[in-house]
């Protein structure tokens, strides 16, 4: 399991197929600072939440400089659906053999209802035009999430 990232780190470099199979890289984004967020699933309740309320306010993000990429383990089947019945409009990437999500840490021991598991770890890395980290959020609700980060970032 990796470290959890810090402000200062370098994000660690990636390119995942995105949900219509073309590859995305982090390196696509330089020059600008992208919100990458890791979610447990596509089509599930909390995700779509999450995601519906990051492409509501992608306008304001990206007036501000920032693109957002929501990564998970689903494959891009699942993605082009997931974007097809919400309606998405941000970067979708999948990442199936979780190498990107444990990179950054989002993935590792979770509790469910007295269980212990292993699984994604609802995370949002915000990083800036040079590559490097500003912030990174772990355990984040995905309720009300995306308010707090437009908050923080004064948007």
């Amino acid at each position: 399991m990796s470290e959890r990232l810090q402000p200062g780190d370098v994000a660690p470099a990636f390119t995942l197929p995105d949900a219509d199979g073309n590859p995305v890289s982090l390196s696509d984004h330089k020059g600008r600072k992208v919100i990458v967020y890791f979610y447990p699933a596509a089509l599930t309740p909390g995700c779509t939440k999450q995601a519906c309320d990051f492409t509501d306010n992608l306008e304001l993000l990206a007036g501000a400089g920032y693109d957002v990429i929501g990564i998970s383990p689903d494959k891009p089947e699942k993605l082009a659906k997931f974007r097809e019945k919400e309606s998405l409009k941000i970067t979708l990437l999948a990442d199936p053999d979780k190498t990107v999500t444990e990179a950054y840490a989002a993935y590792g021991e979770k509790k469910n209802y007295g269980k212990t598991y292993m699984g994604v770890i609802r995370s949002t890395i915000v990083v800036d035009e040079d590559g490097k980290v500003d912030r990174a959020l772990y355990n984040v609700r995905a309720t009300g999430h995306v308010a707090k980060i437009i908050k923080d970032l004064g948007i």
